[in-house]
């Protein structure tokens, strides 16, 4: 018997068509600028490894469709001979943006440097100019490692009228968000303490600090008059995973103070828990929301690059927001993506009795988006649940996986199945009973998601608390699309992609073998990215999405939509 997971969502034109890949890719700096949203993003021209970064460039007026421009930063100046890395985007006072990047010198010592748009009237932002006066930030003063010492945060303004920022360091042989204050966002002194500091880690990557509040979608803009009852989030980049922390902003002691402090930093919450590193956010002003962007690596091995030449995708850009409770974050794909929904597939009142499976037809498996609903009959039979499994839940997913019938659960969907299925990925949910709430594990299992050896695949999985009592059902949406429909990030050969082939530097025939699960359940508070790479897609034989219960207990569908995903055209070059 074949047990699958849960999926809701399934692109594979949505996010990516390229003119040309070359490199390789990771997120830095997201902006919304003159009407028209700006992607800053690492990348290495030259080689499928993140050596030798710049910042290359592409823009959007609607986060689906996207212009590739000419690179913004390259590595010009000794402070950055080795490298543009991660790093953001401010708007000034005045309305001009302004980058805040590390350099790394020839040694790969770290500092902070500048850059200014040659002509801030041009919505494009085509070209970008650094002052004489940098870097603007050395990794100076005592406790610092000066090859740990990047990724500057947005900038904010705090009550005296100065600007702040967080860059990540290794301090004393400790985790930090160094605190940096600026009169006017070139002369920068560091603030005795930083904005926060832990010991249970050596280094913080790409920390990213910004308000919200709780119960409300709109996002803040850091800069403006914060509300009373928001909450502050410091997210960090460590243990290949973006983790977070909510608490407060102590405006006078300029300090974050997170509600809770977790002294073991398994158990900090996780913006997601596939593959999703370095993710940075940014205040829409134009909807009023914030939105995050984050990098999924690749899952096969680096020959495998090498041969495609090119690495590393873009997430699909999310909404991000506090729950009501303010304290955890829920994510969600932005509303601009099912602008590429067709062909409408609806269902209701499906019952799934322990080994039933409930195929999706009428929809093109290979980019699709499906949103489903479950809705368990009865809580009796869940299992008890031990929080001994919040230490390591991709261990627990492994045991617990699709094939093994529990109380309540697992159930959910199984996407990119083969004819016989040899192959499938599934994402599922298993509920258990706590003390006061139920506890929702959602897994995204990878193990038997291609046929091909040498591939990475795990079995990604999260909890988050429920109360299934109040809210009766479980919702789940998952995106699935081939790679081709993704910002490429990293590549060496030059090719135009036609179809789902695309041909390298000597002329031959590039397989396009990747594609890309993500998954938000429970209304967005665990979120799973993962890389998949069935050989199925490759023999373009098709593939097969099911709804499946491999529980004792019975759970109804009450609500399953799915959608073919018509094909964006991403980073087109603009001429």
């Amino acid at each position: 018997m074949y047990a699958f997971g849960l999926i809701t969502s399934i692109k594979s034109t949505i996010t990516r068509v390229v003119d040309k890949c070359n490199g390789w890719l990771q997120s830095s700096g997201p902006l919304y600028y003159k009407g028209l949203y700006h992607l800053f993003y690492q990348y290495n021209p030259g080689s499928v490894v993140p050596g030798n970064k710049t910042w290359a460039h592409s823009v959007s007026a609607d986060l689906v469709n996207w212009l590739r421009l000419e690179s913004a930063l390259d590595r010009t100046e000794p402070y950055d001979a080795k490298g543009c890395w991660s790093g953001s985007v401010t708007v000034l006072a005045d309305g001009r943006p302004a980058i805040l990047y590390t350099g790394a010198d020839d040694v790969k010592n770290q500092a902070q440097c500048i850059a200014f748009p040659s002509n801030s009237s041009d919505p494009y932002l085509r070209e970008w100019t650094k002052p004489s006066s940098n870097p603007v930030i050395r990794p100076d003063g005592p406790g610092l490692t000066p090859n740990q010492f990047r990724d500057p945060t947005t900038g904010w303004t705090g009550p005296d009228g100065q600007w702040r920022i967080a860059v990540g360091a290794e301090l004393d042989g400790y985790s930090a968000a160094l605190l940096y204050k600026s009169e006017d966002f070139v002369s920068w002194s560091r603030v005795d303490h930083p904005l926060y500091s832990s010991n249970s880690s050596t280094m913080w990557e790409c920390p990213d600090f910004f308000a919200a509040l709780p119960g409300n979608t709109s996002g803040l803009d850091l800069s403006a008059a914060i509300p009373n009852r928001a909450k502050h989030v410091l997210k960090m980049s460590l243990d290949s995973c973006d983790k977070y922390m909510v608490g407060v902003y102590d405006l006078e002691a300029d300090k974050f103070v997170p509600d809770n402090v977790v002294d073991d930093r398994r158990l900090w919450l996780r913006i997601d828990y596939g593959n999703y590193y370095a993710s940075k956010s940014f205040f829409d002003a134009k909807k009023g929301r914030r939105i995050i962007w984050g990098w999924a690596n690749e899952s096969d091995s680096s020959s495998d690059d090498a041969a495609k030449g090119w690495a590393g995708i873009q997430a699909l850009p999310r909404t991000i927001w506090l729950d009501s409770d303010g304290s955890q974050l829920l994510q969600w794909p932005v509303e601009e993506v099912e602008s590429l929904r067709r062909n409408e597939t609806n269902h209701q009142g499906i019952e799934l009795k322990k080994g039933d499976m409930f195929e999706i037809k009428g929809t093109d498996t290979l980019q699709a988006d499906v949103e489903i609903e479950f809705e368990p009959g009865t809580m009796d039979e869940a299992d008890a649940f031990d929080p001994s499994w919040l230490l390591n839940t991709e261990k627990h997913c492994r045991e617990a996986d699709a094939s093994a019938p529990g109380g309540l659960g697992p159930f959910g969907l199984v996407v990119l199945a083969s004819d016989d299925m040899e192959e499938h990925t599934a994402v599922h949910f298993r509920v258990y009973k706590s003390k006061h709430k139920h506890m929702i594990l959602m897994c995204s299992d990878l193990r038997r998601s291609s046929l091909r050896s040498g591939l990475y695949t795990p079995a990604y999985g999260g909890f988050f608390e429920f109360d299934l009592e109040k809210e009766k059902k479980i919702s789940l949406r998952t995106l699935v699309r081939p790679w081709v429909f993704f910002l490429l990030t990293h590549s060496y050969h030059s090719c135009v992609i036609i179809r789902q082939r695309c041909s390298n530097s000597h002329g031959s025939p590039v397989q396009i073998d990747r594609s890309a699960v993500e998954s938000f359940g429970g209304g967005g508070r665990v979120c799973i990215m993962a890389r998949v790479y069935p050989v199925a897609l490759v023999d373009d034989r098709g593939a097969h999405m099911y709804a499946f219960n491999n529980g004792t207990t019975a759970v109804m569908v009450s609500q399953l939509k799915a959608w073919s995903m018509k094909r964006a055209q991403v980073n087109v070059k603009k001429g």
